[in-house]
């Protein structure tokens, strides 16, 4: 009889268990859902980036639950106890990195909003993680896409798509543009009279991306003779009962599908690997910077180019022109070996130059120079 009545109160107790468990799940959830309303409206991220930080948060929640914690009240030993969790299921160091810098967002908007009294992130230290260089294609490998895409763009059967292919690989190269930044362009954000195209970037900050003259005529072409095709396609599939203003938003995007709507991210990636298996969205971006760097430029103009909020972003680019730094450390470096010109051949800078007070003759050599100057 004893035992009888114990089992009835073991099961009178199970459901309190659940009930209980249900309730800390929907904390958490309710939590999560105000942090992503916080992200979206007062930061303004993007919606790819929110849905990062709702996964990673996600992740660090089920951890808590296992725990029986949630995430109001998650102590700095269940942030090390995480990363330890992370590290010993093969999660690379960057990720972990990640995952604790958005857990340090998420405490820091808690502290503002007054729900919670100490960061349980404040002494945990960063998993140290090697930079790794942006990867990016050669000159020529660059070129070689382009003429192919040019190639199919200008065949007698050539098709709007492949008119639309040429002007995205042109525009991503051109412009170093992101993958999402390509698929939300529309009409309206080109001046292709002044060559020039309106981009909008992460937390929607919007820039001027200048585009060189083969971009320009490439897009030219598209929209006389391509887009119309697409758009065309687009209007015939919009059903009466569909909203107008959805409809008008598909209407309005610079790059549309075989079917007309508007063109996703995974199609632009798919369009770049059949030019080039071993090339990327992203990869063209870093070769288009990559490219500049060695060219010459600057990091600041690189960096008003691709977006980049921190300069020390830009500055992975110098690592990569090697052949450019050293060209300069020649010239430049007074205890540089400099390649000078034989002393049979004649001296003949753009412009007269000043040595001290003497000028110095176009049709001197080298080696007179310097007799004089010793």
């Amino acid at each position: 009889m004893n035992e009888v009545r114990r089992r009835a109160r073991r099961r009178r107790r199970q459901p309190k268990a659940r009930i209980i468990v249900s309730v800390e799940t929907a904390r958490n959830l309710s939590l999560l859902k105000d942090y992503q309303a916080y992200l979206r409206v007062e930061k303004g991220l993007r919606p790819l980036t929110c849905e990062a930080y709702d996964g990673d948060l996600k992740t660090f929640a089920e951890f808590i639950e296992g725990r029986s914690g949630v995430l109001l009240t998650a102590m700095q030993q269940d942030v090390a106890a995480f990363l330890e969790h992370l590290r010993a299921h093969g999660i690379d160091q960057r990720s972990a990195a990640r995952k604790l810098s958005c857990l340090r967002g998420f405490y820091k908007w808690l502290l503002l909003d007054r729900r919670i009294h100490h960061d349980p992130t404040v002494k945990i230290e960063s998993p140290k993680a090697w930079k790794v260089l942006p990867k990016s294609l050669a000159e020529p490998e660059v070129a070689e896409m382009l003429d192919r895409a040019q190639m199919n763009a200008e065949h007698p059967q050539a098709r709007a798509t492949d008119l639309r292919d040429r002007a995205i690989l042109e525009l991503l190269y051109a412009g170093g543009l992101r993958v999402s930044e390509v698929t939300a362009l529309s009409t309206g954000d080109l001046a292709l009279d002044l060559g020039r195209v309106q981009v909008r970037g992460k937390g929607d900050k919007e820039r001027i991306v200048p585009l060189g003259r083969a971009a320009v005529e490439t897009l030219e072409i598209y929209l006389r003779e391509g887009r119309p095709h697409l758009a065309r396609i687009s209007s015939a599939r919009i059903s009466p009962v569909r909203k107008a203003p959805a409809a008008r938003q598909d209407s309005t995007r610079l790059f549309l599908s075989l079917r007309g709507m508007p063109l996703t991210r995974q199609w632009v990636w798919h369009i770049v690997k059949m030019s080039n298996a071993q090339a990327s969205p992203h990869r063209l971006r870093h070769s288009c910077a990559t490219h500049m760097v060695e060219h010459g430029a600057d990091l600041r103009s690189v960096q008003l180019l691709l977006g980049h909020a921190d300069i020390s972003t830009t500055q992975v680019y110098t690592h990569l022109a090697l052949g450019r730094l050293k060209e300069v450390h020649r010239q430049h470096h007074p205890r540089a070996t400099r390649q000078l010109p034989q002393p049979s051949e004649p001296f003949v800078p753009a412009q007269t130059s000043r040595k001290g007070l003497h000028l110095v003759s176009r049709t001197k050599t080298i080696a007179a120079v310097s007799e004089e100057s010793a």
